[in-house]
């Protein structure tokens, strides 16, 4: 992995978070899936997705399950065997504990969420956190990047489904509303904004010295 990765955040590893739930309350409501693609940095400073991890999730205990959310997401039994579905705990252990190989192949020291709206995969994340009592969160609790935000500047889009064909990117919105699918195309549209921003001149940035050079040379 490229050591420019550490650079290129400020020391922010991005972590591309999508979440399926049965609500929106993050306290009350369950979290049904979580997905989490990780990213490289080749050795020209650009972005690539590079895997993701997944899993069906079981409802707390106690959780509210809106009819609604459940029709929308196509899990209508929460339960079922066939979904392999795990508790909270487990789930975000296995995640964190891949994301935490990842910040350190990068030399990275936290991770920042990335999410297509991240206010709300943040806010279901940081109640999971919560609620399974995690000690040692590998993400920063209020940071995140917001992918609807940077497509609206660079594409003039906000709807995922609309953003990734305003990128060039396949979208198919038979397979949407999954946490895994959705995660990748999330990722793979951060990776296009943040390279296309590269290839504008946007970054690297130029060292200091070398713009107060040119800011004396000009004046």
């Amino acid at each position: 992995m490229s050591a420019l990765f550490s650079q290129r955040f400020r020391g922010f590893y991005p972590v591309i978070i999508d979440v399926e739930t049965a609500g929106f309350n993050a306290q009350t409501d369950a979290l049904l899936q979580i997905a989490a693609t990780l990213v490289d940095m080749d050795a020209e400073g650009r972005l690539v997705v590079k895997e993701t991890h997944f899993h069906n999730v079981l409802p707390f205990e106690g959780a509210n399950l809106e009819e609604a959310a459940l029709k929308f997401t196509g899990i209508t039994d929460p339960w079922h065997p066939l979904r392999f579905a795990v508790d909270e705990d487990e789930a975000l252990k296995a995640i964190f504990k891949a994301v935490r190989k990842g910040m350190k192949a990068a030399g990275c020291q936290r991770a920042i969420l990335v999410g297509h709206n991240a206010a709300f995969d943040l806010g279901f994340l940081n109640a999971v956190i919560a609620r399974t009592n995690q000690k040692r969160s590998p993400f920063h609790p209020f940071v995140s990047f917001d992918t609807t935000t940077m497509a609206a500047l660079a594409l003039g889009q906000t709807v995922l489904a609309k953003a990734c064909p305003a990128a060039g990117l396949a979208f198919d919105n038979a397979e949407a509303h999954a946490a895994d699918y959705d995660a990748e195309r999330t990722a793979q549209l951060f990776c296009h904004i943040v390279n296309r921003w590269k290839d504008l001149g946007g970054w690297p940035l130029p060292a200091a010295g070398a713009a107060s050079e040119g800011n004396n040379e000009e004046a």
